[in-house]
């Protein structure tokens, strides 16, 4: 019976097992070969060797069926795929919000007792948080089904992963078997690192060998995470600190603080600095402690997580655009550095706005080059009173982008002068003026600036929206300047133009065709993302969530808008009416519609894309699920915040005001105008205890 390096006997080897050991086997034994043959540098004995050999042997004799192409029995390495195939996640990997100060921190915290309505109204019962120290690395989950590790995927966009699968397998220290009970599924989230002793380690390899060292600790755990050649991951030593879960088919534990020491348990690794916080005192002290000891630690740090501790308290507070309304990331302060500002320029965004940069004398800072620095807006500008040939403070916190901080005053030259915003756009000459009540300067050309529709298609193949693989800013620019693009349609036609593209430098074969591919497998789109990707003024993701789940389908949105550009219609009224839009944004989008040549992008895009209709909860599975709900008066029973919450989470819209098309207004005490207005149109008026029926929770 072989067992082998595996320590499992072959003989007891499930299919699973069987194929993930392969994968496992495979990226080891090319590793040992290519530092035997290529780097004269064994780094195990010969029998050690051996015996992987003869365990490989062995798995593939008994399942002939999972020999793989990368097979050292065939004595070929690692082969290097087109690209990473893709992993949708079973439960959304959402990011964090952040906070910046002490005060930030208590309004967090404050905003959830008036979320959680005992909370609000007992102010002596505790609210458990639990620190834990903010890894600065790549985001990882990983898939146990009946405890076995099936597969491993990157976040992506949150909802759509890149599989690293075989890449993890090669991790010293993995969970590949949870010991024990296990759930028959459960993903394991964490944060993949690289130690600040063996990034400068893998540095020095890399100068060595003349190859381009790493900026910083995450790009290079990131960079060999998503290697093609999983020989090249094998041999960078990558770590995982676990901290959360995805989806699981029970629950784990009654709250997070047992589900970490459920994690160590499984055999993975938490952060050992992690703490139980009694209230915003101890949090502060947590983040103080661990802020002092940053730069004695063998990883990189940028920040707290604070987490509710409580699991029934997170499931009711739910989320919040793509982020958690039961936890937050303080930030630690950003670090700084001295330059000089050899220029100030100014960029025009896909809305037209006018920024200020700063053209930087490059300078280091938080481990990054900063060559320019964001100055905001002209009242920004003035207000800091930069200009060109000064000496400034810069900062860069986290991944925000870098700014100027202040002017070193006694450092400023003779006869600078104080800088001017023009009246006129840089990119097309429109006029650029600012309007009453904003901040932002913008050019009046509209999609006859090159500068805005350029920034347009950009945005529009951004992550987030399109997020079409190998088509970047950079690419989008230089079609867009050659005439290769126009519009957002003439992306999905670029298939039709394969001879052009081959004639530009750095095409081939190979990346037109994983072009193409690419571009194809973004034709089925949900709308929510589309609606996102047209890049409207004020319509973030959430606003485009907001927008597809109201309307539910390309026709019915573009319908309903094109009636809304009258503001006195009754679709103008509705878009209005949704909890979360007011006028502002309902004029932006409305003035969308209003432009023929937006209007013709759209039906351009309609024959090029497959748009699928929001997903709504199913109708037997929620009553409330499509209908409109409006909440008025205060509830006894939950705060009006975890209502609407709970309501959405059921498929339901919320509305601020009563109309024609609402289907439940939901009362509390002093209910008010809109209880009347629910008689007057004849809407089914309910009691708070009514509605809990309705959706069973009485």
């Amino acid at each position: 019976m072989n067992t082998g390096a595996g320590g499992i006997p072959v003989d007891a080897l499930n299919k699973m097992e069987a194929a993930f050991e392969l994968a496992d086997l495979a990226a080891q034994i090319t590793k040992h070969d290519q530092a035997y043959h290529r780097d004269d540098s064994p780094e195990i004995s010969d029998a050690d060797y051996d015996a992987l050999r003869a365990r490989n042997g062995a798995i593939e004799a008994r399942f002939p069926g999972l020999v793989r192409a990368d097979s050292p029995s065939k004595r070929v390495g690692s082969t290097a795929a087109a690209g990473f195939t893709k992993i949708r996640h079973a439960q959304a990997m959402l990011s964090l919000g952040n906070v910046f100060s002490e005060d930030e921190l208590a309004d967090f915290l404050t905003g959830i007792r008036r979320f959680l309505k005992e909370l609000a109204d007992d102010e002596t019962i505790p609210l458990e948080m639990v620190a834990e120290p903010k890894i600065d690395g790549l985001s990882l989950s990983l898939r146990y089904e009946s405890g076995a590790l099936v597969s491993a995927a990157t976040r992506g966009d949150g909802a759509v992963g890149e599989d690293v699968t075989k890449n993890v397998m090669t991790f010293k220290d993995l969970v590949t078997r949870l010991p024990g009970e296990a759930p028959d599924l459960v993903e394991i989230r964490g944060e993949v690192y690289l130690s600040k002793a063996d990034f400068q380690a893998l540095n020095v390899r890399q100068a060595e060998a003349g190859i381009k060292i790493f900026a910083n600790p995450r790009n290079a755990a990131a960079g060999s995470l998503r290697q093609l050649d999983t020989s090249i991951t094998a041999g960078r030593p990558l770590k995982m600190f676990a901290y959360a879960w995805g989806a699981t088919s029970e629950p784990i534990a009654e709250n997070h603080w047992q589900f970490l020491d459920q994690l160590k348990t499984w055999g993975f690794q938490t952060n050992d600095r992690t703490r139980l916080c009694a209230g915003l005192e101890d949090m502060l002290e947590a983040y103080t402690a661990v802020n002092d000891a940053r730069a004695s630690l063998d990883y990189d740090i940028d920040g707290m997580v604070y987490k509710v501790n409580r699991i029934d308290w997170q499931e009711r507070l739910g989320f919040v655009s793509r982020a958690p309304r039961w936890a937050v990331a303080y930030k630690f302060p950003a670090e700084q550095a001295v330059t000089v500002v050899n220029d100030i320029e100014i960029q025009v965004g896909r809305t037209g706005s006018l920024t200020p940069v700063a053209k930087l004398e490059p300078v280091t800072v938080g481990g990054v080059v900063v060559s320019n620095a964001t100055l905001h807006n002209e009242d920004e500008i003035a207000r800091k009173d930069v200009r060109v040939g000064d000496t400034v403070v810069v900062q860069r916190a986290g991944d925000v982008i870098p700014q100027v901080v202040e002017v070193v005053a006694d450092k400023r030259p003779k006869n600078t002068q104080a800088f001017q915003m023009p009246d006129t756009c840089p990119e097309c000459g429109s006029p650029a003026v600012r309007s009453e009540g904003e901040v932002a300067r913008r050019c009046t050309g509209g999609y006859t600036c090159p500068a805005q529709a350029a920034e347009k298609l950009k945005h529009f193949v951004s992550r987030g929206a399109f997020d079409i693989e190998g088509l970047g800013a950079k690419h989008i620019a230089d079609f867009f300047e050659d005439g290769i693009i126009e519009t957002e349609a003439d992306i999905f036609r670029l298939g039709e133009k394969r001879d052009a593209l081959l004639e530009r430098e750095g095409w081939g074969d190979l990346s037109v065709d994983n072009l193409i591919a690419a571009i194809d497998a973004r034709r089925a789109v949900p709308l929510e993302r589309l609606i996102y990707a047209l890049g409207i003024r004020q319509v973030g993701q959430a606003t485009a969530r907001l927008l597809a789940k109201t309307y539910g389908s390309l026709s019915a949105w573009m319908a309903a808008m094109i009636a809304a550009k009258d503001p006195e219609s009754e679709a103008y009224q509705e878009l209005t009416n949704v909890d979360g839009i007011g006028p502002s944004v309902a004029e932006d989008v409305a003035a969308y519609f209003a432009h023929a040549r937006n209007l013709g992008v759209l039906e351009d895009l309609g024959t090029q894309l497959d748009v699928a209709n929001f997903e709504t909860p199913d109708e037997t599975d929620s009553p409330v699920a499509g209908k409109t709900i409006v909440f008025t008066g205060s509830l006894e029973r939950m705060s009006r915040g975890e209502a609407k919450a709970k309501a959405e989470a059921l498929g339901a819209k919320v509305a601020g005001s009563v109309s024609k098309k609402t289907d439940y207004v939901v009362v509390g005490a002093d209910a008010g105008s809109k209880a009347k207005k629910a008689a007057e149109v004849g809407v089914d008026v309910l009691s708070e205890d009514e509605w809990r029926t309705l959706i069973g929770e009485a």
